[in-house]
């Protein structure tokens, strides 16, 4: 007689899935939380510049109306350092959901329901929006370096090669950071799927 195969040999195991998906959510919690890492930190290193900024305005403010005196190259270093500022700090402030939303219906959703949003916005507005900015600056940018673009003016600044490559810089970091807030989400949402999931095996096994 043949052979008949066990229902648990037939039956993929439990174990060995649970545990394909137990590395499989550390891998992706620790590619987020390395992105995380460095966002904080630069975020937390960027704000200096506003106290930079603030005491750049401060030492303009004092010069022309204390001495009468004016300095083209530092009234430009306020451009660069609040460009500096708003750019570096991009990714930080997507990681802590700075940026302006317009919620009507989001903190309605389910924990699962807002995972699933958030994943649909990183990956089909977020991701692509990044992409689309880094395309279009590419060769305004090339053109700034390839010339070494400086100020218009005498004594201005020469660096606005420098100032303008951070708009390649800004998709960038919002790129990078939307990958790991994609990543969270997905986590998130297939988290609570999972949850719900074994509460209805639970229900039924008590039926």
């Amino acid at each position: 007689m043949p052979n008949n195969p066990s229902p648990i040999e037939d039956q993929p195991s439990a174990a060995q899935s649970s545990i394909a998906k137990s590395r499989a959510s550390t891998f992706t919690y620790r590619v987020a939380a390395a992105i995380d890492n460095v966002a904080e930190k630069l975020g937390r290193a960027v704000a200096w510049l506003s106290f930079v900024l603030v005491l750049v305005v401060g030492v303009i403010v004092v010069l022309r109306y204390g001495f009468q005196l004016g300095s083209i190259a530092l009234q430009e270093s306020v451009m660069y350092i609040n460009g500096t500022l708003f750019v570096l700090g991009a990714g930080y402030t997507l990681k802590a959901q700075g940026h302006v939303r317009v919620d009507v219906f989001y903190s309605r959703f389910s924990p699962r329901g807002r995972a699933l949003v958030d994943s649909f916005g990183a990956l089909f507005f977020l991701l692509p929006a990044a992409f689309f900015i880094a395309w279009i600056s590419w060769d305004y940018v090339a053109v700034a370096w390839r010339i070494r673009e400086g100020s218009p003016e005498a004594s201005g600044l020469p660096f606005v090669y420098l100032l303008k490559t951070l708009i390649i810089v800004l998709p960038v970091l919002l790129a990078v950071q939307g990958v790991a807030e994609l990543l969270k989400s997905l986590s998130a949402f297939f988290a609570s799927n999972e949850s719900a999931l074994q509460v209805s095996d639970a229900a039924e096994t008590h039926l």
